[in-house]
């Protein structure tokens, strides 16, 4: 996917494109009263969900192919962009009859390599020129996300982008969605031209989350945002909760700060010369630590002593989270440092005790 194109080639790239309007388009007057809104405050590209996938059966799931036309309201009333979720091959096909200027493909749907093959394939024999935007699998899967995006790429669309919406987690969080920053960043280093844009609506899952998700983003050099916004938020007919009104939406776009990507970066030369010679000492310490690992090892192989010893686990954790916490380190961060260094450890005593390599 080297030769990937810019989405919006008329709009400007020099700040970050914002595409809004309603979780679902609900009705006419509903879909044209949020557009007009969106509009006035320079709004470019209106977004609607016209089939909505629900956890459970029974819930409101769009309206469906009759929404259709709302949006070729909007483009005639409003000048903007209208685009709208697609899951299907026929999803895809009305769509496009419609004039629908940009699809974009949720978290369930990217998930599903077959699925994407239909979508894919339906692009194909429409010949379609359109942008396309994937958003993130729902489970933390980097290789899924990028599958996905290639199999439109292989269908002919050059105009490919990323949405990340965060990824799904058990129990609760203070996100709907984790945003787990380090997979869209890993995305965006392998393709440096993709332009991915930033869910905070999913993310956050409420309202009151959404301006500092969008600052994150934004700082992390993200080519937009795509946020969900309803005339009546409270009243809206799925997700409430993550829904703004365009003129909370206008609010918070002015007040985010945009950074300065043309600033010279000289003056961090040499604090990046120290970052790494930190981290060539952190690989060192890594190596010795494994060294040792391997002796543990060793020892219980001559004593038939288990690998894992999940007490002495949990203590080690526990305290060096809480020395993590009183040196200003988030607990979440300690802990997932230890957890690849205790897996990697536990990977090369087994190797010792096998007496092989893992998976040979």
């Amino acid at each position: 996917m080297q030769d990937i194109q810019p989405l919006f080639p008329t709009l400007d790239a020099s700040k970050p494109i914002i595409i809004a309007g309603p979780c679902s388009a609900e009705t006419e007057e509903q879909v044209l009263t949020t557009a007009r809104e969106l509009a006035a405050n320079g709004i470019k590209i209106f977004r609607a969900g016209i089939w909505k996938p629900r956890t459970h059966p029974g819930g409101f799931e769009g309206v469906g192919e009759a929404g259709l036309p709302w949006l070729k309201k909007v483009k005639e009333e409003t000048g903007m962009m209208v685009s709208t979720e697609v899951a299907t091959r026929q999803h895809v096909e009305q769509a496009l009859a419609a004039g629908v200027d940009m699809l974009w493909i949720g978290a369930r749907t990217s998930a599903n390599p077959f699925a994407m093959q239909e979508i894919a394939d339906a692009l194909a024999a429409a010949g379609a020129d359109v942008p396309v935007l994937v958003k993130n699998p729902v489970n933390p899967d980097l290789e899924l996300w990028i599958g996905a995006m290639q199999r439109i790429y292989n269908a002919g669309i050059r105009r490919i982008g990323a949405i990340h919406r965060g990824f799904s987690a058990y129990g609760k969080h203070l996100y709907r969605n984790l945003p787990q920053w380090r997979i869209p960043i890993e995305l965006r280093r392998r393709f440096p031209k993709l332009q991915v844009f930033c869910d905070p609506s999913h993310i956050g899952g409420k309202r009151e989350l959404i301006a500092s998700i969008s600052q994150q983003a934004l700082d992390m050099s993200f080519s937009g945002l795509i946020i969900e916004s309803h005339c009546d938020p409270d009243c809206a007919w799925s997700d409430k909760a993550q829904q703004i009104t365009p003129e909370v939406l206008n609010f918070i776009l002015h007040t985010l700060v945009l950074r300065d990507k043309s600033t010279s970066t000289e003056s961090l030369a040499l604090l990046r010369q120290q970052i790494d010679r930190i981290d060539d000492e952190l690989l060192e310490l890594l190596d010795k630590r494994m060294r040792v690992a391997c002796e543990i090892g060793q020892y219980k192989k001559e004593h038939s002593m288990p690998v894992i010893q999940a007490g002495r686990y949990n203590d080690l954790m526990e305290r060096r989270v809480h020395s993590a916490e009183e040196l200003g380190m988030s607990a979440d961060f300690m802990r997932a440092i230890l957890a690849a260094i205790h897996e990697e450890s536990v990977r090369k005593q087994i190797e010792i005790v096998n007496g092989h390599p893992l998976g040979k």
